[in-house]
């Protein structure tokens, strides 16, 4: 009840001012982005769901209401994007062997390379996400943030160095649904030091971020504001899809593959959802006299009376008459495949990526002459996913050395970072490894090169097998030697 009391009064209080309350996060003045890019994000998600309006039609004099028969692109073009870009077979690397061997072990348990390319797949739909490592039990664990979770207060045309985090969980108080929102501030403050801001917001509207309430309601550890002290980089990474935001010129924020492609995403669904009809509709129907389909002590069935194909007519003289339509699945497969290459020029995959051939299955060179566009596209995304994954690692290492977990200083030791990606998809692995083997043998090409390439390795991993390579060379070299040489210490080598 005095629960009950004190919600009611805050609200009261939020009407008038008189505590902190938000209807949404960028009503925060500290927050510089405008609503029209997270209602923009929020339709991203909505067509990565499969979630579109009824459609309504107008039969006879009423209005029938229905979900369209739709094919969730958004979803499949996302996802094939995601696997081609990065997969569980890339591997990132250092120079240094300590910070190769911590972020290796960092990576590892926290599933990484799985993880990144599930939340890739979520960020191609709605133009990016973000990447927070934070301390849990003296481990180094990361949080994945949505592009509708993760708030820009300060930007530039390179960085975005300030933001805003927006965790949401939901009580049942009173039984009633109540909602919390956490919102987390990384800020610089004037002196050069870095700052975390935690504040707690509760509402009974899963719409509305509410009125603030203390942290201890929902956290009991957690503070409401951290300094760590001047700081190398913040204590999160944004991954931005490739290309401007043409939606919002001045937004920091990346487009994804949804925002310039809704029309062609609708036509694909009307189209289908025509076909589904068709099918449906286009069934054999044969119209017969009414009285041919009674049933009862004196009439005998003429017809099968669970198949549907024949309905009666009340009329003088008809005949037994087929008046099934043709349907137009050869017309309706052309637009469908008219859209959807449109659809895949929009969002920079070669045409024919969502339909069949019937060529079979091809050689990577052939893919690779055959997807110039998908390689470009893949191109250019992983040249923001390198960029990404550099920032978080240098801010997992400056958390770890400010926590003590790892003693590593960012700012005086830039560790030399690489990272290899998998091309089987665009390369044949098979052919590559028959060039460099004849370029390796020819003085073409290093020999730590050839190991780079072909294995993944690092510099430094190259240069171990280089040395072991050499090693075993020359005991190899020793023991044939040894054979050859006679028991007197001569060599034995044209003796009689």
């Amino acid at each position: 009840m005095f629960e009950g009391i004190r919600n009611l009064f805050r609200k009261a209080g939020a009407k008038i001012g008189m505590n902190g309350s938000l209807i949404d996060v960028t009503d925060d003045n500290r927050v510089n982005m405008p609503v029209s890019e997270y209602k923009r994000i929020a339709k991203d998600f909505r067509m990565y769901r499969n979630d579109y309006d009824s459609i309504t039609e107008h039969v006879g004099k009423s209005i029938h209401r229905r979900k369209p028969h739709t094919v969730n692109m958004t979803k499949t073009a996302a996802r094939r994007l995601a696997s081609i870009i990065f997969n569980e077979k890339a591997k990132a690397s250092f120079g240094d062997e300590s910070v190769n061997d911590y972020i290796d072990g960092v990576f590892t348990d926290n599933d990484f390379y799985n993880q990144f390319e599930t939340n890739l797949e979520k960020g191609i739909v709605a133009g990016g996400f973000a990447m927070r490592p934070y301390v849990d039990n003296g481990k180094i664990k990361i949080a994945w943030i949505r592009a509708d979770q993760f708030y820009p207060l300060r930007s530039n045309t390179n960085d975005i160095p300030e933001c805003a985090i927006v965790s949401k969980t939901q009580r049942i108080e009173n039984h009633t649904v109540i909602y919390y929102s956490l919102l987390e501030f990384h800020q610089w403050d004037e002196q050069g030091n870095y700052v975390i801001t935690n504040e707690l917001y509760r509402s009974d509207n899963k719409s509305v971020i509410g009125y603030r309430v203390p942290l201890n309601r929902i956290y009991e550890d957690l503070q409401d504001q951290t300094s760590f002290g001047p700081m190398y980089r913040p204590l999160f990474a944004y991954f931005h899809t490739p290309g401007a935001n043409n939606i919002s010129l001045e937004s920091p924020l990346g487009v994804g593959i949804v925002d310039n492609a809704r029309g062609e995403l609708k036509d694909i669904n009307m189209i289908n959802d025509a076909m589904r009809r068709e099918v449906r509709y286009g069934k054999r129907r044969i119209v017969v006299p009414e009285q041919m389909l009674k049933i009862d002590e004196v009439h005998k069935p003429y017809f099968d009376p669970e198949d549907p194909t024949y309905i009666g007519f009340d009329g003088d003289d008809l005949k037994i008459t087929d008046v099934t339509s043709d349907m137009r699945i050869e017309q309706l497969k052309s637009a469908m495949d008219y859209a959807l290459r449109k659809f895949e020029v929009q969002i920079g995959l070669s045409a024919g990526t969502f339909s069949y051939d019937e060529s079979g299955l091809k050689t990577a060179t052939e893919v690779v002459s055959d997807n110039s566009m998908t390689y470009q596209t893949r191109s250019s995304y992983l040249t923001m996913v390198e960029k990404a994954i550099k920032e978080l690692c240098t801010s997992i290492l400056e958390l770890a050395d400010y926590n003590g977990l790892f003693k590593y200083d960012v700012a005086k030791n830039d560790p030399e970072f690489s990272i290899y990606f998998d091309d089987g998809l665009f390369v044949d692995k098979d052919k590559q490894l028959d060039e460099d083997l004849k370029a390796t043998a020819a003085m073409a090409m290093p020999k730590k090169q050839f190991l780079i390439r072909n294995y993944g390795l690092s510099d430094d991993e190259a240069e171990e097998w280089y040395q072991e390579t050499l090693k075993e060379q020359r005991d190899q070299q020793t023991n044939i030697a040894e054979e050859t040489r006679g028991p007197d210490g001569d060599d034995d080598v044209g003796a009689d």
